[in-house]
C-alpha cells in the first residue's frame, strides 16, 4: 500500500516539475472506417517560418555532406514540413506513412559506438525515413539496425534540435523512438495515442497512468506544461466520438490540439522554454490529406497527395505559407515548382 502511494506522489510530482520543455503535442484520433488523422502543433519562443514541400518519388539524397553519409534513392512520394527552408520538421508519404518529431531535451544521439557510422543529418533524417518506408514496423526495422550516426546544425542562435519521435502508419501501427545516450529506444503499439515532450515516453505513461485512475471527468491537470498536456489530450481523445467522416474526424482532432495548445504571446514567468503555438498540422493516413494551420492566419487549408505527380522525373513542389494568409481548403493547385530545399547539415 506504501509502495502504491509512493508512486502516486511521484507522478504527481514529476507533473509538477518536468523540464521545461519546448510545448510540441502530437495526438492520435482514431474513428471508423479505417480514419485516422494524426494532429500535431508546433510551438516555438520565436517564429519558424516552415513552407511545405511536396517531392517526387526516385530522387537521389544524400544524408549529409562527406563521404562516409546515408545514401538513398527515394521508394515513396512525400509531403514534407520544412522548417526555416533547411530541416524537415514531420511529414506524410503516399503510402500513409506519419513521423513528427517533438523536442524531448534529455535527448542525447551519440556514444562511442555510433562514431565512424554512416552520416546522418536531423535536417533530413524524416525525410530519409518517410522516402524509404511504407509501414511503422518498416521504421522500426531501420532504427534497430541503427547503421547511422546523427548530427545536426543548431538554429535560433545556438539551439540543439534535442528530439523524439511518433510514426503513425495508415494500418494502425504506431511506434515512439527516442535517443538514449546513443542508443534507440522503440516503444511499439496499435493507435499509440498521445506523445509531447519531457520527460521520457515510460515516465510520461507513469504519469498518466495516475490521471486515469483519479478520472478525467473529476479533474485533468490544465497547465501548459508537457505531462499536463499529455495527459488532457490523452482523455479528450479517448472520449469523442469516433466516425468515419473526415470533416468531423478533423474538426474533432482539431478541437484536442486546441485544447492542449499554448495560447498565441502567452509568457510563463521563469520558464522562458514554455512556447506559444504557432502552428498546427493534421494528417489524414486514409484519404493523404495534409491540413496546416497556422494560428495567425484565420483558415486552415491542406494539400491532396493524391492529386500529385508524384513519378519519378517530376519536379519538386513547394507552398510558400508566409503567402498563404488567406488560402482556405484545398490548396494542392497552388503548389508551384521550386528547387529542393537546402538542409542544414
Amino acid at each position: 500500500m506504501k509502495f502504491r502511494f509512493f508512486i502516486c506522489i511521484a507522478a504527481m510530482m514529476a507533473s509538477l516539475t518536468a523540464s521545461r520543455a519546448d510545448a510540441c503535442s502530437r495526438i492520435l484520433y482514431v474513428g471508423e472506417d479505417s480514419l485516422r488523422i494524426v494532429g500535431r502543433s508546433l510551438d516555438w519562443k520565436t517564429p519558424i517560418p516552415t513552407n511545405l514541400y511536396v517531392y517526387p518519388r526516385g530522387m537521389a539524397k544524400v544524408g549529409n555532406v562527406g563521404d562516409n553519409v546515408v545514401k538513398w534513392t527515394s521508394r515513396y512520394g512525400s509531403v514534407y514540413a520544412v522548417g526555416y527552408d533547411g530541416g524537415v520538421t514531420e511529414g506524410m508519404n503516399e503510402m500513409g506513412l506519419v513521423i513528427n518529431g517533438l523536442f524531448c531535451k534529455g535527448t542525447v544521439y551519440n556514444n562511442d559506438s555510433t562514431a565512424g557510422r554512416p552520416g546522418m543529418s536531423l535536417a533530413v533524417f524524416v525525410a530519409w525515413l518517410l522516402d524509404m518506408n511504407a509501414t511503422t514496423p518498416e521504421v522500426v526495422k531501420v532504427l534497430k539496425e541503427h547503421n547511422f550516426d546523427i548530427s545536426g546544425a543548431t538554429f535560433d542562435g545556438g539551439t540543439v534540435s534535442a528530439l523524439h519521435w511518433g510514426i503513425t502508419d495508415a494500418q494502425g501501427q504506431s511506434a515512439i523512438f527516442e535517443f538514449d545516450h546513443g542508443t534507440i529506444k522503440v516503444y511499439e503499439g496499435e493507435d499509440m495515442k498521445a506523445i509531447t515532450n519531457d520527460p521520457s515516453y515510460p515516465e510520461m505513461q507513469a504519469i498518466n497512468d495516475y490521471w486515469i485512475k483519479v478520472g478525467g471527468e473529476n479533474m485533468l491537470p490544465g497547465t501548459v506544461k508537457s505531462p499536463d498536456r499529455f495527459v488532457r489530450g490523452y482523455f479528450f481523445d479517448g472520449h469523442v466520438e469516433k466516425t468515419a467522416d473526415s470533416d468531423l474526424g478533423l474538426a474533432i482532432i482539431r478541437s484536442i490540439l486546441v485544447n492542449v495548445s499554448v495560447p498565441y504571446t502567452y509568457r510563463l514567468e521563469g520558464e522562458p522554454n514554455v512556447s506559444s503555438t504557432q502552428w498546427r498540422s493534421f494528417a489524414n493516413l486514409r484519404d493523404r490529406l495534409y491540413y496546416f494551420d497556422i494560428v495567425t492566419n484565420p483558415g486552415i487549408y491542406y494539400i491532396d497527395l493524391k492529386k500529385c505527380d508524384l513519378r519519378p522525373g517530376a519536379p519538386v513542389m513547394k507552398l510558400d505559407t508566409s503567402k498563404s494568409s488567406v488560402m482556405i481548403g484545398d490548396v494542392t493547385d497552388s503548389l508551384k515548382p521550386a528547387d529542393p530545399f537546402k538542409p542544414m547539415y
